[in-house]
């Protein structure tokens, strides 16, 4: 059901054709990027996170951790991750599959900096073994983001 939601989200921009499926799994960051034969920075990861009683979604780059304390500056309060079974409820999404688009419920979708470094990059799609291609600009817009944000390390050259 998930794929099928996020396939509709896509047809309102004549984009649900850019969906790829595979037949091996891209839950995870080195899974996509084995997949797709990218660097694993490129895939575009979405965590979940609680937020008083509701939770926000946060895209970041698949190279990039969150920062405790950048996170607690900007959401005011600590990071703290929903479970499978949340995350499930709130996105219609299984982990694995996660992303913002097709969701079951409205929730705040903040993309992280770290993203911004790349011309594409490579969500999920609402399954572990799909994937779409998009622009930084492409992601905000179809992802509903709400808003970009610096809440990330470890991806940063030093």
């Amino acid at each position: 059901m998930s794929l099928e939601n996020v396939v509709t989200h896509f047809a309102k921009w004549e984009k649900e054709k850019d969906i790829m499926g595979f037949a091996t799994s891209s839950a995870t960051v080195l899974e996509a990027a084995e997949t797709l034969q990218v660097e694993p920075a490129r895939i575009a990861k979405t965590l979940s996170f609680r937020k008083g009683e509701e939770g926000v979604l946060i895209v970041t780059a698949g190279d990039a951790k969150i920062d405790n304390k950048k996170f607690k500056t900007i959401f005011e309060e600590k990071p703290r991750m929903l479970s499978a079974e949340e995350v499930y409820a709130k996105t219609g999404h299984m982990v694995g599959g996660v992303c913002p688009f097709g969701l079951t419920t409205e929730m705040n979708v903040y993309l992280d900096e770290s993203l911004k470094r790349f011309v594409t990059v490579f969500p999920a799609c609402g399954s572990s073994n799909s994937a779409i291609e998009l622009t930084c600009e492409e992601l905000y817009e179809y992802g509903n983001g709400k808003a970009w944000v610096d809440v990330c390390k470890g991806w940063q050259d030093i």
